[in-house]
């Protein structure tokens, strides 16, 4: 068996019915453990090793029901990606109906919000239940541009045979992730899907493009929000006087006043009007503002001491597409919902409790140990919420402190977002 991966985007760009027939050999000795002559691509490799372990069934297509129209109208509103579909449709919509292709729009949970394009193409793919509605998970329905962009948080095309599940290689499609620019949390997945002829080596590149497009205007409403937000807490900042700061619902900042300003505060779940107690301020007062809160820090005093009271971190990265670490002790409860990035150097972090050095981050991350000032930016945010818990020189997890990792329960499972080098060699264990 080859070592290289095939390349099926040069080859489907010059002769498409060759590339998918290659495919077809490829996935089939994959499926049956003869030899192959050629390997997937490692996205499309690693994403059939999870559809086995699933047990996807690679013949046919079993998915769970449509969602009522009741459902499908509410996910539609609560959605924020209800906001740039006149970014998405600007961006694709033209050059997919002239390609014969559909723009499909999907949440972070794989189910489809809206769907335009040509209209022969929707025909299709109403055939295939590539519906309003439909969930398109990767777990549910194996390999495809919407489920497996989810998982990996990067653009991925997947062409005919690529696609786990036979029904779907009549198909060539290609998916860009959303992420919310306020947290990072996946806000669902834009794919343009079309029949195997219509293949356009620049499709990817051309999703990928709109997808950030789209992030971008995300990122202007929440400046703006932001804004108004300034306006409100000003006057109220302004009398008084100890230490505050007022932030929105994702913890960003719109003012400060009587301490240093930070561009984030880092929010516990559930927070709510009276007492909190954060890792990077200690004790505080929280009351509502019009789209925030205004926290008030206490004094100096007990902070110190409380911070010492933590006994217990648990690091989460069980997950596919979401990850967390709670922090467990004498001040209470407190969880953060972490980055891939932030998830993968905790995960380094916990499984060398002796340390690592920047250089050494580096190296594990990226291959290259002199991308050591992005390593020490990145851990400075990190600990901005997780405060001392995280010492540096080298950089480890606080000697007292009990550190738990929750692990999937495949290796092959951990982190499917990462290409980082240490994260790709514990998944071979």
């Amino acid at each position: 068996m080859t070592t290289s991966p095939f390349d099926v985007t040069k080859l489907a760009a010059v002769d498409a019915a060759r590339a998918a027939r290659l495919l077809k050999e490829i996935r089939a000795a994959a499926l049956t453990g003869k030899r192959s002559p050629a390997v997937p691509r490692r996205v499309i490799g690693e994403s059939w090793s999870r559809m086995l372990r699933g047990g996807v069934d690679p013949d046919h297509d079993h998915r769970s029901g449509l969602l009522s129209p009741d459902d499908l109208a509410e996910r539609r509103r609560r959605s924020p990606l209800r906001e740039v579909l006149p970014v998405l449709r600007e961006g694709l919509m033209s050059v997919a109906d002239e390609a014969q292709h559909i723009v499909v729009v999907c949440d972070a949970e794989g189910r489809v919000l809206w769907r335009e394009g040509n209209a022969a193409v929707l025909r299709k793919a109403d055939l295939l239940g590539f519906e309003p509605g439909a969930d398109w998970a990767e777990s549910v329905v194996g390999t495809n541009g919407v489920g497996t962009p989810l998982v990996v948080r990067r653009p991925v095309s997947v062409f005919s045979a690529e696609h786990f599940v036979r029904t779907h290689h009549p198909w060539t499609c290609a998916g860009a992730p959303i992420a919310d620019p306020r947290d990072g949390r996946l806000l669902g997945v834009v794919d343009v899907s079309g029949p195997l002829g219509t293949m356009h080596p620049a499709t990817l590149a051309l999703v990928a493009t709109v997808a950030k497009l789209a992030e971008a205007r995300l990122r202007e409403r929440h400046r703006a929000a932001l804004d108004r937000l300034r306006s409100v807490a000003a006057p109220v900042l302004a009398r008084i006087g100890g230490r505050a700061i007022a932030v929105d619902a994702h913890g960003w900042t719109a003012a400060v006043t009587g301490m240093a300003p930070v561009d984030r505060l880092a929010l516990p779940r559930g927070l709510a009007v009276g007492r909190a107690w954060l890792p990077s301020l200690g004790g505080c007062a929280v009351e509502a503002l019009p789209g925030g809160w205004l926290v008030r820090v206490d004094g100096p005093g007990d902070a110190e001491e409380r911070r010492r009271a933590v006994t217990r971190v648990v690091l989460d990265v069980s997950g596919r597409r979401r990850w967390s670490v709670t922090v467990s002790g004498g001040a209470g409860d407190w969880t953060h919902e972490l980055s891939p990035r932030h998830a993968e150097l905790l995960y380094l972090l916990a499984a060398h409790r002796g340390g690592r050095s920047a250089a050494e981050l580096a190296d594990d991350l990226f291959g290259d140990p002199e991308r050591r000032v992005t390593v020490r930016a990145e851990l400075s945010r990190v600990r901005r919420y997780l405060g001392g818990l995280i010492e540096h020189r080298p950089y480890r997890f606080r000697e007292d402190t009990e550190v738990e990792t929750v692990l999937p329960a495949y290796p092959a499972d951990l982190l499917p977002h990462s290409t980082a080098p240490a994260v790709l060699r514990a998944r071979s264990f």
